[in-house]
């Protein structure tokens, strides 16, 4: 019974918890006994919140007996939360020393969403430090591994919420995505992930990496489960200065609307600047086959040129590192965290020793990069010049959508490589977010939805479809339609 609980998908689960077929408190305990049993091999979560879960899942199963309507769609039906979001019952240590068994006074409003939704959070994933990685080796809780292959990284930095979903510990996950770290980990693991519109999920209480940059979004097995999370977690805040005062997408009729199979008349432009011969073939052919199945459901696909797509992945870790610079000052032994004292320090001693104790190479390495960037006499060069370049990106985009509905292209231009082979390699590990970043820089929405496996190595493949701002329906639309085309994927 466990091991069919967990395998199923969550509007199935969510489905029969609300008709009284299952209960919640089963479903939870399920997934809980699945960590257990697992989760030492993929290292997929940093804390598990058995108690505070099964409680959630209890108020759901009272609610459900006496006949009330669910608290939502998902109501009952257990996540896993990336360890960025604050929460006031577990930890949130955003993969560092420096954070750790840090306990926050307060929910992040996307916390908060969950549980008035009535959706038993099962504990926080690994991460890379800060947000900051494509691996989650630059986790200071250890490396979480791909199910597929447990060999390799299951992406970054949201690999532990993307492990979860592969190695079936969970039905639904929560991501953050600035360049990429919802979609790519997807892309690497077989499951699916969106980064919203900017500004549509709200960052109160999201821990900062790059605040132009950062936003939680919905992970699932599903293209309808990711859409039906999306909806919980959506919508304006006012605590949050750059919430987007807009209605929430319906992006759950558009995954049900996409699922019938019938793309006619939407236009899809392929983005030559985003499929290049330095690309793994086996990721090239399986996006080859992905955007001939979207002709064959009726769009038409024609090649659009977004000519500055070239610099953004100079453009991005000029930006990011300087907001990174500024946001990590926060983090002086002062005021909470790790603190480093003989007894004997100056504060700024105090400050200096913990920050070095505290903060891993790569977080040190971007804070570095972050503060000449902005320093006096390189601003104009360096930043200055990436804000230029991240305006002619969304020009680029701008143009394009008046051609096409959507865009597409490979997620990564790589299947997961061998844990440890980048690590050394800042720039090799850079290199695949080159098709995720442009969305970040212009604020637009992305999904990555599951292509199929290469025929290189036989691992997962993502097909990336990215959509204007709030327009995240096309994303589901499409994406729901490519699934069904395209049927399970099977090792």
């Amino acid at each position: 019974m466990s091991a069919d609980t967990t395998r199923l998908d969550a509007a199935t689960l969510a489905s029969k918890i609300h008709a009284g077929e299952l209960s919640s408190v089963e479903v939870t305990q399920a997934h809980l006994d699945r960590i257990a049993e697992v989760d030492g091999e993929y290292n997929a979560f940093l804390h598990v919140a058995s108690e505070q879960a099964l409680a959630a899942a209890a108020e759901v199963d009272r609610a459900v007996a006496a006949g009330e309507k669910p608290a939502s769609a998902l109501a009952g039906v257990p996540l896993a939360l990336k360890d960025v979001f604050t929460t006031t019952d577990m930890p949130t240590t955003c993969g560092s020393k420096i954070l750790e068994g840090w306990v926050s006074p307060y929910d992040a409003t996307l916390t908060v969403k969950l549980r008035e939704a009535g959706i038993p959070i099962l504990g926080k994933t690994n991460m890379d430090e800060f947000a900051m990685g494509s691996s989650t080796e630059n986790s200071a809780y250890g490396p979480t591994r791909n199910p597929w292959d447990t060999s390799r990284i299951p992406g970054g930095s949201g690999g532990g919420s993307a492990a979860a979903l592969a190695s079936y510990q969970a039905p639904l996950a929560i991501g953050t995505d600035t360049g990429g770290s919802i979609r790519q980990p997807a892309a690497v693991t077989a499951t699916v992930g969106t980064k919203p519109t900017y500004g549509t999920v709200s960052r109160y209480g999201l821990v900062a990496c790059a605040s132009s940059l950062d936003q939680g979004g919905p992970c699932g097995r599903t293209v309808l489960d990711t859409a039906l999370l999306h909806e919980v977690i959506a919508g304006h805040d006012p605590r949050d200065s750059t919430s987007v005062n807009a209605a929430v997408r319906p992006v759950v009729e558009a995954a049900r609307q996409g699922a019938a199979g019938d793309l006619t008349g939407l236009k899809v432009g392929v983005v030559k600047e985003l499929h290049s011969d330095s690309y793994q073939p086996g990721v090239l052919s399986s996006f080859d086959a992905a955007v001939e199945t979207l002709t064959k459901l009726g769009a038409e696909v024609v090649e659009v040129s977004c000519p500055h797509f070239e610099y953004a992945l100079a453009s991005y870790y000029l930006i990011l590192p300087s907001e990174v610079s500024s946001n990590l000052a926060r983090f002086d032994a002062m005021r909470y965290g790790m603190r480093v004292d003989d007894g004997t320090m100056s504060a700024e001693q105090v400050m200096a020793a913990t920050r070095a104790a505290g903060f891993g190479k790569e977080v040190k390495r971007r804070i570095m990069i972050g503060t000449y960037a902005l320093s006096s006499g390189y601003y104009e060069a360096y930043y200055g010049q990436a804000l230029k370049v991240r305006s002619l990106i969304a020009q680029d985009f701008d143009k394009a959508y008046e051609q096409v509905d959507v865009l597409v292209s490979p997620t990564s231009p790589f299947t997961p490589w061998k844990l440890g082979e980048k690590v050394d390699d800042p720039l090799a590990m850079y290199l695949s977010d080159l098709c995720t970043l442009p969305t970040n820089l212009a604020g637009h929405c992305a999904m990555s939805v599951p292509s199929g496996l290469s025929a290189d190595d036989g691992l997962p493949v993502g097909l990336q479809i990215m959509a204007p701002a709030l327009a995240d329906e096309r994303l589901y639309r499409v994406g729901a339609a490519f699934e069904a085309a395209r049927g399970p994927i099977v090792a």
